[in-house]
């Protein structure tokens, strides 16, 4: 089949569903062919209305202006075990957990809390790119990332 043959917002919902990562406008532009942003998201926001309204257990969401597929409840928590997850050492994941209760925390915050051993496990969750650390004053402010709210679906 010839590709000026391939309707657009097909390519479009394609795209979110091969994609691991979230994706852009730009992006779904290129893949699509179409250079107006304003018509890729047009055709978007047509996509996400009917997955949000269709019998699908699929939805569409955005976050900080990309999109994907993702499960909508309660089928996401249902199936949630089946995803591959990432090795994550016990103590990561509590400070992990307060963390993303807490955006832009402070790191001697936390040290407080959690104790000596919170540094360690912030480089755990940097190297995975979880969390990411901006300095501020003598100690950092810690933040949750792209990353992590792709990847547990926050």
């Amino acid at each position: 089949m010839p590709d000026e043959k391939l309707d657009p917002k097909k390519i479009i919902e394609a795209a979110l569903f091969m994609s691991q990562n979230y994706i852009g406008i730009d992006e779904l532009g290129k893949v699509t062919g179409i250079a107006s942003p304003g018509h890729i998201e047009k055709m978007l926001n047509e996509l996400m209305e009917q997955y949000r309204n269709g019998d699908t257990a699929l939805e569409i969401v955005e976050i900080g202006g990309k999109y994907s597929f993702t499960l909508k409840e309660p089928y996401l928590s249902r199936v949630n075990s089946l995803a591959p997850t990432p090795e994550i050492s016990k103590g990561a994941l509590k400070i992990l957990a307060y963390i993303s209760k807490n955006e832009n925390v402070m790191q001697s915050e936390l040290v407080k809390i959690f104790g000596e051993t919170t540094y360690e496990y912030i480089r755990e969750l940097r190297e995975k790119e979880f969390v990411e650390a901006k300095k501020y004053g003598r100690s950092r402010k810690i933040a949750t990332t792209l990353k992590f709210k792709e990847y547990f679906g926050v």
